[in-house]
């Protein structure tokens, strides 16, 4: 939590950036945060990181935001890149980071003016609650649960506000980090190690559960690719350090290994040996299949596409993380980071599950 506020004091100016991919929500997000009164922000940067943008952005800001939006494009280089390029254009003391599918409370600017009010000196980033609605009549599917994971992670950049000094001197987002995943974590860590703290403030956000397809939680495990990038960039131990939930990745190498070794040893001439080892894949691959049917609605769709998925998210899993691996095997951080400080560094606030706009989670 920051601070109680200092009275008297005036709160500080700010812009906020929102990349997107030209998604249909940014609207509905540009609309929020038009509506919310009480402190506005000097400006409004809308990033367009769509590869080849054939129609124009939903620009819908009204009111005072209406002469204060304005857009950049990165030509699809990813949401790190996307934020860079916002932030590095901001004259404002603070930049708010706001994903294009959240929608900010009326109150949102107010609360934000007490949150920056009550930063300390030595405070760096200052994050904002994330609110999911759930439907109350049934049990959220595996998409959604992930999704309402936000509502506890720490250092989310659906909203967050850091000092525009502090991420010149850290050298902003990390754009190694090609998908909306880590990339805030890695940031969050890098503050944290250049001595800032970070803190949880008052205000709220609603982060809507977006339509996806079925196939999202497969398409969700690239991001394994750059867990392997923090494990090169912070050291083994930046799931501590970050309170970052370690996932499946040990499970899913054992039951992947399992599945490999089963033919193997069919083919080596060792029937029974062959059996046991494909009897335990298909133990492990039941467990995990379990684990994400039984808290969920139970229909007969999500239950096919646990089934489904499950099966093929291991081996996916563990091929991405070592393709990061490699991939990244020469990675060095964006700056020095003394071995003493980063030990000493303390993470804000607990993390959980946690979605993205821009893909799914491991």
């Amino acid at each position: 939590m920051c601070g109680p506020g200092v009275r008297g004091r005036e709160a500080p100016a700010y812009a906020v950036v929102v990349p997107t991919i030209g998604r249909g929500c940014l609207a509905a997000c540009l609309r929020a945060l038009a509506a919310a009164d009480g402190h506005p922000p000097e400006e409004v940067v809308v990033v367009d990181d769509r590869t080849d943008p054939a129609t124009p952005l939903p620009l819908e800001a009204t009111g005072v935001l209406r002469d204060r939006t304005r857009t950049l494009r990165t030509g699809g280089r990813g949401p790190a890149a996307a934020r860079n390029a916002g932030w590095r254009t901001v004259r404002a003391p603070w930049t708010v980071f706001l994903d294009d599918d959240v929608q900010v409370l009326p109150d949102w600017s107010r609360r934000l003016a007490e949150d920056l009010t009550a930063a300390a000196a030595t405070t760096g980033g200052v994050q904002g609650r994330l609110r999911v609605p759930l439907d109350p009549d049934r049990r959220p599917t595996d998409w959604e649960r992930g999704t309402a994971g936000l509502e506890h992670a720490a250092w989310a950049t659906a909203d967050m506000a850091y000092r525009t000094a502090v991420l010149a001197k850290v050298q902003g987002f990390d754009e190694r980090f090609r998908r909306a995943f880590r990339e805030d974590a890695d940031l969050a860590l890098r503050v944290s190690d250049a001595g800032w703290s970070l803190c949880r403030g008052r205000r709220t956000t609603r982060h809507p559960v977006r339509d996806t397809d079925r196939w999202v939680s497969v398409r969700a495990q690239r991001g394994n690719a750059d867990d392997a990038l923090m494990s090169r960039l912070h050291g083994r131990d930046w799931w501590q350090r970050a309170r970052a939930p370690r996932g499946r990745l040990p499970r899913h190498t054992l039951v992947t290994a399992l599945a490999l070794a089963a033919p193997a040893l069919a083919l080596a001439g060792r029937p029974r040996a062959a059996l046991a080892g494909a009897a335990l894949w298909a133990l492990g691959t039941g467990e995990f299949a379990l684990a994400r049917i039984l808290p969920g609605p139970r229909t007969a769709p999500e239950i096919a596409t646990m089934l489904a998925t499950s099966v093929v998210i291991p081996p996916l899993a563990v091929r991405h993380w070592l393709t990061g691996l490699v991939r990244h095997r020469a990675a060095v951080p964006l700056g020095p980071v003394p071995p003493s400080t980063r030990a000493a560094a303390r993470a804000p606030a607990p993390t959980a599950r946690r979605a993205t706009p821009y893909g799914g989670t491991p």
